[in-house]
């Protein structure tokens, strides 16, 4: 921009005296200027422009993250993503009712593991249109922790009719073997993990779990605990060990939580949280940049509400079809995933197909 000289109408004083010191000559401070902001520039020091185009309107195709200055408007403009305003509609149905199921996968590719009608030991694999009975679990229970792929993964914890469990079984997609016991018996727990050879477990009851369980591919380690212990948790929204998210679930009593947690490999850090506390709602459908949840409990209502997380905020996008809690959830991000069965408050079958594509923004920033 470069600097501004005085003449005589700038070179009165704020008392309306005129600055006889260096008579009517002489740069303006910085300071004294009123509009420090990036509107209204006509060029930039070649340090910043280097970085920042500068643009008559918008690129011909910006990347999301592209920061650029419209010359037309005299605004810094940046490429953003909006979130994914998609809506549900209606997918095949489970062959067997059943709420709190271990559900992992895709969109079209997707388990459904035990579950509560009661307390069962069933599998069935979605193959986006149909659900098929695959092999079953070797314990009946529900709530187990889920993690993996509808060829590698793994159903941790849980709780049978009676009791909660340590066991771990992993699936090779034929069939389920016992392996290494968690360290903490725990049901309606949180769940992550790619495949059978990597997974997170945390949260859970009894009580309100915070411990963390990293799996190797043979064993269980304790890590680094949850900030808030909590039992029914979104079930775990990541596809890796290292990232992810522990949405919602609920204090025992009654206090259903809008707390989100962020799992960085080695720690939980407190993020924003959910516009709607709830707890149950269905898990596994997206990552810790990029997932929506889906139904659950708010401790009076079997929910509707859908949330897209955008890898910093929670916002709020189209309802179910169905109220539900207890779902099965699958899907890769925040565009596309299943959410099937559940208590509404009878045990359904109900799947419904999330479909949205996310539109992209050019946002002012001054």
């Amino acid at each position: 921009m470069g600097a501004i000289t005085r003449g005589i109408a700038n070179n009165i004083l704020g008392n309306g005296a005129v600055d006889g010191t260096d008579a009517l000559t002489g740069t303006i401070p910085a300071t004294n200027i009123g509009n420090p902001s990036l509107a209204n520039l006509t060029t930039f020091p070649p340090s910043v422009d280097a970085g920042i185009p500068q643009v008559a309107g918008d690129p011909p195709a910006p990347s999301e993250g592209d920061v650029w200055y419209n010359t037309n408007t005299y605004k810094l403009r940046v490429r953003g993503l909006s979130a994914a305003l998609g809506s549900w509609s209606s997918g095949g149905s489970l062959n067997t009712a059943r709420a709190n199921i271990a559900g992992m996968g895709t969109s079209t590719a997707a388990l459904a593991v035990g579950g509560r009608s009661p307390a069962i030991a069933n599998n069935e694999q979605y193959n986006g249109s149909a659900w098929t009975e695959v092999g079953d679990l070797n314990t009946a229970r529900h709530s187990a922790a889920p993690s993996g792929t509808t060829t590698s993964a793994l159903a941790s914890g849980g709780e049978t009719d009676t009791v909660y469990v340590s066991v771990t079984e992993s699936w090779n997609g034929t069939s389920w073997t016992e392996v290494a016991d968690l360290n903490t018996t725990r049901g309606e727990g949180g769940g992550a993990g790619a495949d059978s050879t990597q997974a997170l477990v945390f949260g859970g009851g009894p009580g309100n779990v915070t411990n963390t369980e990293s799996w190797n591919g043979s064993s269980w380690t304790e890590v680094n605990d949850l900030n808030t212990g909590r039992i029914q948790s979104t079930l775990g929204l990541g596809k890796t060990y290292t990232a992810a998210l522990a949405v919602g679930g609920r204090n025992p009593p009654t206090s259903y939580l809008a707390n989100t947690e962020n799992w960085n490999g080695t720690s939980w850090t407190e993020v924003n949280d959910l516009n709607t506390g709830r707890s149950t709602s269905a898990g596994q459908t997206g990552t810790n940049t990029s997932a929506i949840v889906a139904g659950g409990y708010t401790g009076t209502a079997y929910d509707v509400i859908t949330e897209n997380w955008n890898g910093t905020s929670w916002a709020e996008v189209g309802d179910l079809s169905t109220g539900r809690s207890g779902a099965g959830g699958a899907g890769s991000n925040a565009s596309a995933a299943v959410v099937y069965g559940g208590f509404t408050p009878s045990t359904v079958t109900a799947t419904e197909e999330w479909n949205a594509a996310a539109s992209n923004l050019n946002v002012d920033l001054a």
